[in-house]
């Protein structure tokens, strides 16, 4: 499976792209920054960031986009910003009928780290290691953007795996209050 890991933001926006073998096998396939003008109207700039990320999935043609979810952010403007960037790639990826799966940052720490409190160079050693890198991905927005990748390749089964256990729970729960109320109606008449 191969999967466009995005660490969203205006003035820096994370993109990787990271394919996954069986096991925790993964190898990383592109990493960069798209880097919009601070000074630029923000339609300029979402335009911009939409331009690149349009290029991005069709050049690496990904089979999933994972998106870091705006969590909590103590400066407003800046988790409008993210959450305007998410928008944006969210939008290019559903015109490409592709899944979008939006991961917290702790999400993807743990995932890569081992602990969801890790910091941004503990997640970029990992990364690096893990992609068998000979050089650290930097600023941290791109190693952000493979840790994303890598935790969607990571976590996605399992949670397909618990998907389908609570579908099957919810229909089994279906059928036995289905056989209850018919057990009471015909015990009442």
């Amino acid at each position: 499976m191969r999967v466009f890991g995005v660490d969203p933001g205006l003035t820096r926006c994370g993109f990787g792209v990271v394919d996954g073998g069986p096991g925790r096998v993964v190898r990383a396939v592109a990493v960069d920054v798209l880097r919009t003008p601070v000074d630029a109207p923000l339609s300029v700039r979402l335009h911009e960031l939409y331009d690149g990320v349009c290029v991005w999935l069709d050049r690496y043609e990904p089979q999933v986009v994972a998106i870091e979810r705006v969590f909590a952010q103590h400066n407003v403007s800046t988790a409008m910003g993210v959450a305007q960037a998410s928008g944006v790639v969210a939008l290019a990826a559903a015109q490409r009928n592709l899944p979008v799966e939006f991961h917290t940052p702790s999400e993807v720490k743990a995932a890569v780290t081992g602990s969801g409190r890790a910091d941004k160079a503990q997640v970029t050693a990992m990364v690096t290691k893990l992609l068998g890198l000979k050089v650290a991905p930097k600023p941290a927005d791109a190693a952000d953007a493979l840790a994303l990748a890598i935790c969607h390749h990571w976590r996605a089964p399992m949670r397909s795996r618990l998907e389908e256990a609570q579908a099957r729970a919810a229909e089994l729960a279906r059928v036995h209050k289905a056989k209850l109320a018919e057990a009471a109606r015909r015990s009442g008449s």
